[in-house]
C-alpha cells in the first residue's frame, strides 16, 4: 500500500471514530443526570417545589434559610428529563445558584460563595463523642459538614470532637472500616454517635472456579485483584500488569518488543519439568491472558492451592488465573473516552570501549594468544595513530561506528484510544468497549498496532430466566525487519563501517552488518485475528437453584509473511562491483504461514444454595467438554528476481516448497463442589473433578482430582466476641489438601506415530521428490497424568477496624508420575520414549499485608507482598539432565552445575603446581579446584566427570512487590514496585567475553578490571576478570561459580500522578468526570548486573524501555 492510500485509510478511520464518538457523546449527554421531573404550579413556595422534586427523584437539597427565602412563592411549569434543566427553569431570574455532588444539591445565593453556608454555620458550638458498637472510642474519625468541602474536624484520642454549626447543619461522620452516618444537628448541643462496622471488605465477592464466594468464607488460597488496580499500571499487556501485584505470582519478561507476549508466568514455583504455565479462564472459559485489554477487567482471581484449583482438575497443576471482564449494572448509562500518548525510551544500553582502547586491547589479546611468544599486532602503532587522527575525515578507511546510536531511536511513540459505553435497565444491560493501540519500535520499520472490541450483554427475561450474549474481537499486526539487530549491534566493534561515506551499504565485518540487514533486508509481517463469544442461559425454577447452560466458541486465524531479501554490498573504493551479501543471504526468499485454530467449550452447571437456621449449604455440579482443532500451512519460494513484490506466484516454480500439519485434542469432565458454613464460624469445602483427555490411551485417560479444605473464623467465636479485643477485626485459620493433574505433555504420546517427509534425490540426472515415512517414537501406552498433591496452611486477619490486613500461607507440593524421557539403546532406532516416573517437591510461603486510611480529605494506602519457594528434584528413574543447569535427584530445579573457581592463576609457579583443565592454561586464566577423581579423592587434574558440582539454584528467591497510593481532594498519586531478593545469575559470555566470534566488541566494564601482563602483581591480584584471550575462552568462560553473582533487583514499575477537574467546571460541559494524568513505567531498576544489562531480559533481546505517558479520561 502506498503512502497516499495509507493516509486516506487512516483519515477514514479517524473520521469514523469521530462520528462514532459524537454520536455516543450526544446520546449520553441526553441522559446525563437523568431524572424525569414534571410539575405545573402557580402558587407554591420554593420549599414545596424542592420537596416535590425530591419526591420525584433521588436528589436531596441542602441550603441555609438565612441566605435563601424558601417561603417565596413561585409559579413554574417544569417538564424536564434532567436535574440541570429543572433547576435552571426554577431559578431563572433569581440570585440562587446550585452545586451538584452526586445526588446532593447545595443551594446558595450569588451574593455569597458556595462555601458561604459553612462560614455562617458558626453561631453555636456542639460537642460529641464517636464510638463503635461496643462503646469503644474511635480515634481520628472524620466529622464534616455535609456539602461543605473541607469544613469539619476529627475526633481526639477519646473519640471526642467539637464544632461550630447552625441548626440547619448536617454532620457526615466517617471512618475507615465503618459505615458512614449522617446526623441533622437541629437543636442538639451534645451528640453521642455510634458507627457500625463496615463488613464490605470481608463481604467482598471473589471469583472462584465456576462461581463466586465471599472473601471471608474462603477456605483456599485465593488472591483477588480489582480492575482499577490493573488498569492503573498503564500497560497494553495484561500479563505485565500482574508483575509484582500478587504474592506467589512470578511474571518475568524476556523480550519487550512491541506486541510480544513472551512473559514467563508461574504460580507458586515449578511443579514439572514440562509446561509450568497456569490455566487462564476468561469469563468462565479457557482463553489467552493477553487477549484481554487491561482496562476491560473487572477483577482477577489467582487460585493457588489445590482446594481452589482442583475444580479444574487436570489442567490446574500450575495454578489458575480467573479473569472477569466488566459488565453493565442496572441503571448504568454512561460513556467514557480515554486517550493516551507516550514515548518509549531505551534504558541504558551495554557500553563498550572506545576506538582507541578497542585497538589496544585487541592487540593485547592477540599477544596473549600467540603461542610462539612475542608481540603480535592486529593493528600497528601507525594504524592506531591514523585511526585516531583520520576517522572523522576518512571514515571509509578508518571507521568509528557507534552501532547503538546508529540503529536505535532516541524514543518511540505509542498511543491508545478507547471508547466504552454502558447501558442498563432491569431487563437488558450492555457493556461495550473499543480500543486501538499503536506502538512504534526502537529501530526503523518496526511497529505494532491492535484493535480490540468486547461487548457483554445480560438479559433478564423473567424472574425464572436470564441469559448472556458476549462477543469479543481482536486484530493485531506486527511489522518488523526480518533481521533483529540487537545481538549483532552489540557484537559489532567500531572499526567496521555500516555505510560508506556516500551512503552505500558497507561490508561491515565480512558481511556482518546489522544496520544494513535491518534497513534493506526485507520485512516480516504477522497478523493475529481472534473472534470469540459466549452464550449462556440461566434457569432458576425454585428459590436457591440455578441451572446454567453455556457454549463458548473461539476462532483464531493468523498469517505470517516473511520476505527475506538478499542485500548486496560494495567495497568502499568500487561502487560498481558487488563484494558479497550481508550475513551470507545471497537470495531473496518469501515464506508464508497460515494458522487456523478453532476451539469450543460447552458447560452445564447446576448450583443450589440454601440457608437453614445457622447452617449454610452450597452444592454445585457440572459437566464440561472442550474440543480444539488446529491446522498449519506453510509455503515458500526462493531466488526472487523482483524484490519489491512479496507474492508467492512471482517466485520461480523450481524453488517452491510447502508443508502443513494438523492436530486436534478434546477432553470431557464431570465436577462438583460442596460448601458448608456453620454460623460463619466453621467453614468446609469439598471439590472433585473427573477428567478424561484424548491425549492418553482409552484405558488411562480418566482421572479423579479431589480436594478438601476447612476454615475456622476465630473472631466469630462467642468467647472472642465477649473478649471484645478492640484492635482485632477478623481472624481466620484455614487448611487444605488436594490433588491436581497435568495433561499438557504433548499430543498422543501413547501412539507410535509415523513422520512423513519429502525426500529429494536425483534419477537420471533429474531431481525427484518422493514421499517417505518412518516411525520415530516408541510408544508406551500406559502414559497418563502427572499428579501434584498439595497441602496449604493459611491465615487471614485484619486489625484496627480493617485498616490493616494480613494474609499468610505455607504450602508443600509433591509432583508424582512426572513424564521423563527414558534412555534406550541407539540401535533401536527410535527417539527416547516417555514414561511416568519422576518426582518433584516444592515448598514455599507467601505474605500479603495492606494498610489503608482516611483523614479528612486525605486517603492513602500501602500494600506489600512477599513470597519464596524452592523446587527440588526427587527420584527421576535413573535419568539425569546435565549441562550448565541440571535436573538430578536431590538438586534444585535447573540448579547451576559446574566447576568451583579458586581465583586466577597469578604466577607461572601457580600454573605449574596446580591441577589444570587443559595444558594450554596460562597465567591470568581462571583457576579451578580439584575436587575429586576416579577414586573419590583429588587426582591432580580438572575433569568434567569428577570436578563439577551443584552450585546453587537458578530460580528467583524472595520475590516482592507493592503499591503506595495517596489522594488529596482531586489529586492522586500512586507508585508500584517489584523485585527479587536473591537469585544466582550467570554472567553470560554475551555480556562479558571480549572479541566474540574472534572480532567482536569489548565490554567497557572489563577495562582496567582484568589480568594484564602490563600491570604489576598487586593490581593483577585484585583483578576481577581473567586475561584477554580467544583461544582459551572455552575454559575461562565455561560454567563455573566464577561467573555467578546475585541478580537481585528492585524496579519502580509505575508512578502515576493524576488530577480530576472540579465538578463545577464539569457541569458546564455536561461531563461526569475528567481526569488528566502523567505516568511513567519502568522508570529505574537497581541491581548488581553489569552496566546496561537488565536482570529480566535475555542476552540478545529487545530491551525493557521506560515509558512516559500523558493521558486523559473523560466520563459522561
Amino acid at each position: 500500500m502506498d503512502k497516499k492510500s495509507k493516509l486516506q485509510r487512516i483519515i477514514k478511520q479517524i473520521g469514523f471514530m469521530i462520528i462514532l464518538s459524537v454520536g455516543i457523546v450526544s446520546t449520553v449527554h441526553m441522559h446525563a443526570q437523568e431524572a424525569s421531573i414534571s410539575m405545573d404550579t402557580s402558587n407554591k413556595t420554593i420549599a414545596e417545589v424542592l420537596e416535590n422534586i425530591e419526591n420525584q427523584t433521588d436528589f436531596q437539597f441542602f441550603y441555609n434559610s438565612k441566605l435563601i427565602d424558601m417561603k417565596r412563592r413561585v409559579a413554574v411549569k417544569i417538564d424536564a428529563r434532567d436535574i440541570f434543566t429543572a433547576l435552571n427553569q426554577l431559578f431563572a431570574g433569581t440570585d440562587i445558584q446550585y452545586k451538584i455532588a452526586g445526588k446532593d444539591v447545595i443551594l446558595t445565593s450569588f451574593s455569597a460563595p458556595l462555601n458561604a453556608i459553612s462560614t455562617t454555620q458558626g453561631n453555636r458550638k456542639i460537642t460529641g463523642t464517636v464510638v463503635d458498637e461496643n462503646g469503644v472510642p474511635i480515634i481520628g474519625a472524620n466529622v464534616l459538614l455535609k456539602g461543605m468541602s473541607g469544613v469539619g474536624t476529627i475526633t481526639d484520642s477519646e473519640g471526642k470532637f467539637n464544632l461550630q454549626v447552625s441548626e440547619q447543619s448536617i454532620l457526615k461522620i466517617s471512618y475507615i472500616g465503618y459505615l458512614p452516618k449522617e446526623i441533622a444537628v437541629e437543636d442538639q448541643l451534645v451528640l453521642h454517635i455510634i458507627l457500625t462496622e463496615d463488613t464490605k471488605l470481608l463481604d467482598e465477592v471473589v471469583v472462584v472456579g465456576y462461581g463466586v464466594q465471599k472473601k471471608k468464607d474462603l477456605t483456599g488460597a485465593v488472591t483477588a485483584l480489582q480492575g482499577e488496580t490493573i488498569a492503573s499500571r498503564r500497560t497494553p499487556q495484561l500479563s505485565s500488569a500482574l508483575q509484582g501485584a500478587i504474592a506467589g505470582l512470578l511474571v518475568t519478561r524476556d523480550n519487550n518488543a512491541p506486541g510480544t507476549t513472551s512473559e514467563t508466568i508461574r504460580i507458586r514455583g515449578v511443579t514439572t519439568i514440562g509446561d509450568n504455565s497456569p490455566l487462564v479462564i476468561i469469563d468462565g472459559v479457557p482463553g489467552d491472558l493477553n487477549q484481554v485489554n487491561p482496562t476491560d477487567v473487572e477483577s482477577i482471581s489467582v487460585l493457588k492451592d489445590a482446594a481452589s484449583a482442583s475444580i479444574y482438575g487436570s489442567r490446574a497443576a500450575a495454578g489458575v488465573i480467573l479473569i472477569n471482564t466488566l459488565r453493565a449494572k442496572e441503571h448504568d448509562l454512561n460513556c467514557e473516552y480515554h486517550v493516551e500518548y507516550g514515548w518509549e525510551i531505551p534504558t541504558k544500553q551495554p557500553e563498550y570501549v572506545g576506538i582507541q582502547r578497542f585497538l589496544e586491547m585487541t592487540n593485547e589479546l592477540r599477544y596473549n594468544d600467540n603461542q610462539a611468544g612475542g608481540w603480535f599486532q592486529t593493528y600497528s602503532e601507525d594504524q592506531v595513530n591514523n585511526w585516531l587522527k583520520y576517522h572523522v575525515n576518512d571514515p571509509n578507511n578508518y571507521p568509528n561506528t557507534n552501532w547503538t546510536n546508529l540503529i536505535l531511536h532516541k524514543s518511540a511513540p505509542r498511543r491508545t484510544h478507547r471508547i466504552s459505553m454502558t447501558g442498563g435497565s432491569k431487563s437488558i444491560r450492555t457493556k461495550a468497549s473499543f480500543t486501538y493501540d499503536k506502538m512504534e519500535g526502537l529501530y526503523a520499520d518496526r511497529y505494532y498496532e491492535r484493535f480490540m472490541m468486547r461487548v457483554n450483554n445480560d438479559f433478564k427475561i423473567n424472574r425464572y430466566l436470564e441469559a448472556t450474549l458476549d462477543f469479543n474481537f481482536t486484530r493485531s499486526k506486527t511489522h518488523q525487519p526480518t533481521f533483529d539487530p540487537f545481538d549483532r549491534m552489540r557484537i559489532a566493534p567500531p572499526v567496521y563501517a555500516a555505510v560508506w561515506d556516500d551512503g552505500r551499504i558497507a561490508e561491515g565485518k565480512s558481511g556482518a552488518n546489522a544496520y544494513g540487514r535491518m534497513v534493506a533486508g526485507g520485512n516480516r509481517d504477522e497478523w493475529y485475528n481472534q473472534i470469540g463469544g459466549k452464550v449462556s442461559i440461566d434457569l432458576m425454577p425454585i428459590d436457591g437453584l440455578k441451572i446454567s447452560g453455556i457454549i463458548a466458541p473461539v476462532y483464531h486465524f493468523d498469517k505470517v509473511k516473511n520476505f527475506n531479501k538478499a542485500v548486496p554490498y560494495t567495497l568502499a573504493n568500487d561502487p560498481n562491483t558487488i563484494g558479497g551479501y550481508l550475513e551470507g543471504q545471497a537470495t531473496t526468499k518469501l515464506t508464508e504461514e497460515r494458522n487456523d485454530d478453532y476451539n469450543v467449550t460447552i458447560q452445564g452447571i447446576a448450583n443450589y444454595r440454601k440457608i437453614f437456621g445457622r447452617h449454610s449449604l452450597n452444592i454445585m455440579a457440572g459437566y464440561e467438554t472442550f474440543y480444539s482443532f488446529n491446522e498449519r500451512l506453510m509455503a515458500s519460494r526462493d531466488q526472487y528476481e523482483l524484490s519489491n513484490f512479496p507474492y508467492l506466484d512471482l517466485g520461480p516454480l523450481s524453488m517452491r516448497d510447502n508443508s502443513g500439519n494438523a492436530s486436534e485434542i478434546a477432553y470431557r469432565s464431570w465436577f462438583g463442589r460442596t460448601i458448608y458454613n456453620y454460623e460463619n464460624r466453621y467453614l468446609f469445602q469439598i471439590n472433585i473433578r473427573y477428567d478424561g483427555s484424548s491425549r492418553f490411551h482409552k484405558a488411562y485417560r480418566w482421572g479423579a482430582f479431589p480436594s478438601l479444605s476447612a476454615g475456622w473464623v476465630i473472631t466469630e467465636e462467642p468467647l472472642a466476641k465477649k473478649m471484645n479485643i478492640p484492635w482485632l477485626s477478623f481472624l481466620k485459620l484455614r487448611a487444605s489438601w488436594g490433588t491436581l493433574g497435568n495433561e499438557r505433555i504433548g499430543n498422543y504420546p501413547y501412539q507410535a506415530s509415523i513422520a512423513f517427509s519429502n525426500v529429494l534425490f536425483y534419477q537420471n540426472g533429474e531431481p525427484i521428490s518422493q514421499l517417505s515415512a518412518a516411525q520415530h517414537t516408541y510408544a508406551i501406552q500406559n502414559i497418563s497424568w502427572e499428579k501434584t498433591e498439595s497441602f496449604d496452611f493459611g491465615m487471614d486477619a485484619s486489625f484496627f477496624n480493617n485498616r490493616l490486613r494480613l494474609t499468610a500461607d505455607y504450602y508443600k507440593k509433591t509432583t508424582k508420575d512426572m513424564l521423563l524421557a527414558l534412555e534406550i539403546p541407539d540401535f533401536v532406532g527410535f527417539d527416547n520414549p516417555q514414561k511416568n516416573t519422576g518426582k518433584m517437591y516444592t515448598n514455599g510461603y507467601e505474605i500479603e499485608i495492606g494498610w489503608n486510611n482516611q483523614i479528612r480529605d486525605w486517603n492513602y494506602g500501602l500494600s506489600l507482598n512477599f513470597a519464596d519457594f524452592v523446587s527440588r528434584m526427587g527420584s527421576l528413574g535413573g535419568t539425569e539432565f546435565l549441562g550448565s543447569q541440571v535436573k538430578k535427584e536431590g538438586s534444585q530445579f535447573n540448579e547451576w552445575y559446574g566447576y568451583v573457581n579458586d581465583g586466577l592463576y597469578l604466577t607461572q609457579q601457580d600454573v605449574d603446581n596446580s591441577a589444570k583443565i587443559h595444558q594450554n592454561v596460562k597465567v591470568g586464566d581462571v583457576k579451578y579446584k580439584d575436587i575429586s577423581g576416579p577414586d573419590g579423592i583429588p587426582d591432580g587434574k580438572i575433569s568434567s566427570e569428577y570436578d563439577r558440582k551443584l552450585l546453587g539454584g537458578s530460580l528467583p528467591r524472595y520475590m516482592f512487590g507493592g503499591n503506595i497510593y495517596a489522594r488529596y481532594k482531586d489529586v492522586d498519586l500512586s507508585l508500584t514496585f517489584q523485585g527479587i531478593g536473591s537469585q544466582l545469575v550467570r554472567m553470560h559470555t554475551t555480556m562479558v567475553q571480549p572479541l566474540r566470534e574472534n572480532y567482536g566488541n569489548i565490554p567497557a566494564f572489563l577495562d582496567e578490571n582484568y589480568w594484564s601482563s602490563r600491570q604489576d602483581n598487586p593490581t593483577n591480584a585484585a583483578a576481577r576478570y581473567p586475561r584477554l584471550t580467544y583461544t582459551n575462552a572455552s575454559s575461562n568462560y565455561t560454567m563455573s561459580d566464577f561467573w555467578l553473582f546475585n541478580g537481585r533487583y528492585i524496579r519502580l514499575k509505575n508512578i502515576t500522578l493524576g488530577y480530576s477537574l472540579p465538578k463545577l467546571l464539569l457541569k458546564k460541559i455536561s461531563a461526569h468526570k475528567i481526569r488528566i494524568y502523567l505516568s511513567a513505567n519502568d522508570l529505574f531498576c537497581i541491581s548488581q548486573f553489569p552496566q546496561g544489562w537488565d536482570p529480566e531480559m535475555g542476552m540478545s533481546s529487545y530491551p525493557i524501555t521506560t515509558s512516559f505517558l500523558l493521558g486523559t479520561s473523560i466520563y459522561f
